[in-house]
């Protein structure tokens, strides 16, 4: 079995990078997503320069924090993410929540557009139901600082999307249809078409390049090239006008069903595909952490899982992310053709990030770091270039950060913060002394100073993770006499972390039983 440890040459992030250089951009781009927030009481440079800077989002789903060739995987091209790696700072440790359902997307763009943590958010896209409270969502704040506000793309948010940017085009739902509602999922033999696949070196059933299968290919251009040419129409538009302007882009890549041109697929042949070191046929316990085959998500690959099913998955996967990074290459000239580009900062980043094999699992609905750390990298002015930050931070930060940009002052009910000032190396430390993570109340999580705490408490089962020296997350330490206060002290700051965050499942007859048991060693 040919394993890399998920990528050995993924960096040693470091958070002391050289930060003598800055870009010569005056923009603001948001790759995935933007709340602003702080209160500017100085100009920007680009607000020196020419006014309020441009932002521009691009935001992706289901992608991986180690998915960027520029950031350690050899496997994988991307040719225009390391581009703004080069150009700008990747915080190399950034975070979602979690969410209140399986579709874990749509608590991401919830807290990214109301500035909310994920149990607020889930209360506070009730009123969105109700038509209440657009004016606090974050293009409604762009714009009553007076910004061009466009989204295009997927939303997957309660609120109507022309309700909150002033420009919309091609809304896309949460995922491209697929075969599901045709036949249930939890039955192998009978299974929808491109699920619990391959069965075999022979199961021709699904080909991620035929358009026959819908999903991507619906409407006969692929879905990440019809947003790539919306972004373009709206730069054109943009350049004759003075206004600063706000895009929201947000491709469904590489969210499954991972389809793409064939010449993409063609670029990774198996062979040259490696196991994830964490890989493993079937996680243990799956359904009592609120996992299984019937997860749709997990249910994409066979149970048990075999290599030559998760490197099929795989390569659909990173050849899908190419072909995503040739329309974010198309976006970046465009923007640099249109002398927008020295007034501009550009976020890149996804909703949250993917098991892929990992694990035992394929999907977004865990706590391990595949799953809940996603890629983020800020190009722009005064930003250095080809910089590293390993500070702790959400992905939902970027909003804020923009709101920051944009001089607006950031109103009390945005939770998350503005990371400028460790961008700009004003900062040392993230604003966050702990990471919290949730899925439904089947699981929890806290990572705090290079240790991560996972609890299943239907399971009555807690983990343990040195994330600093395990960072694939292998080797389980919460049965180690030499880690018992760690163990116990993290899980004491989770329930304080619950605390503060809204989340009322009760964690406490475990914590007692895991500290009886501490006790009895």
């Amino acid at each position: 079995m040919n394993r890399s440890a998920d990528h050995s040459s993924l960096k040693q992030y470091n958070n002391h990078y050289n930060m003598r250089k800055s870009l010569p951009f005056l923009s603001v781009i948001v790759f995935a997503g933007i709340f602003a927030g702080c209160q500017v009481e100085s100009k920007t440079p680009a607000e020196e320069a020419t006014g309020p800077p441009n932002i521009v989002l691009i935001f992706t789903d289901d992608q991986t924090y180690s998915s960027i060739h520029a950031l350690g995987n050899q496997e994988i091209e991307t040719p225009n993410l390391d581009r703004l790696v080069q150009q700008g700072t990747t915080f190399t440790h950034a975070y979602n929540m979690g969410g209140w359902n399986g579709a874990i997307c749509v608590a991401s763009r919830a807290m990214m557009i109301s500035g909310r943590s994920v149990w607020r958010a889930n209360q506070f896209r009730q009123q969105w139901i109700q038509g209440d409270s657009i004016s606090q969502t974050w293009g409604k704040l762009m714009e009553q600082q007076g910004y061009q506000t466009y989204m295009t793309g997927k939303w997957h948010v309660d609120a109507p999307a022309d309700s909150v940017f002033q420009t919309v085009r091609h809304v896309r739902p949460g995922m491209p249809n697929d075969a599901r509602s045709l036949t249930p999922l939890g039955d192998q033999e009978n299974r929808p078409v491109g699920y619990y696949r391959p069965q075999s070196e022979n199961d021709d059933s699904w080909s991620p390049s035929d358009p026959q299968f819908g999903g991507f290919w619906e409407g006969g251009t692929h879905w990440s090239e019809v947003m790539k040419d919306d972004a373009l129409d709206f730069i054109d538009t943009a350049t004759a006008r003075e206004d600063p302007f706000f895009m929201y882009l947000a491709f469904n890549a590489p969210h499954d069903p991972r389809q793409s041109p064939q010449e993409f697929v063609d670029r990774y042949p198996l062979e040259n595909i490696s196991l994830p070191a964490s890989w493993m046929p079937e996680y243990p316990n799956q359904e009592n952490i609120g996992l299984g085959p019937k997860l749709r998500d997990e249910a994409l690959a066979p149970f048990p899982r075999t290599e030559y099913a998760t490197k099929v998955h795989i390569q659909e996967y990173y050849a899908i992310i190419t072909h995503l990074d040739q329309q974010i290459g198309k976006i970046l000239d465009a923007l640099e053709a249109s002398g927008k580009m020295d007034n501009t900062y550009i976020f890149f980043t996804a909703d949250h990030g993917l098991a892929i094999g990992r694990h035992g699992l394929l999907g977004k609905q865990n706590m391990y770091d595949h799953s809940v750390r996603v890629p983020l990298m800020m190009v722009g002015p005064g930003i250095p270039k080809n910089q590293e930050i390993s500070s702790d931070v959400y992905l939902q930060d970027i909003m804020a950060t923009s709101l920051e940009l944009a001089g607006i002052e950031k109103p009390p009910y945005v939770e998350f913060n503005s990371f400028l000032d460790l961008a700009r190396g004003d900062a040392e430390q993230s604003s966050y002394d702990a990471i919290y993570g949730c899925y439904i109340n089947y699981q929890r999580m806290i990572r705090k100073n290079g240790m991560k705490l996972i609890v299943y408490p239907d399971a009555n089962e807690v983990l343990l993770y040195d994330v600093a020296h395990d960072p694939n997350e292998i080797t389980n330490l919460a049965d180690d006499p030499a880690y018992a206060n760690q163990l116990l002290s993290l899980f004491d700051e989770l329930q304080g972390l619950q605390k503060h965050f809204g989340d009322t499942l009760n964690l406490q007859p475990l914590y007692t039983a895991v500290q009886n048991q501490q006790e009895e060693k």
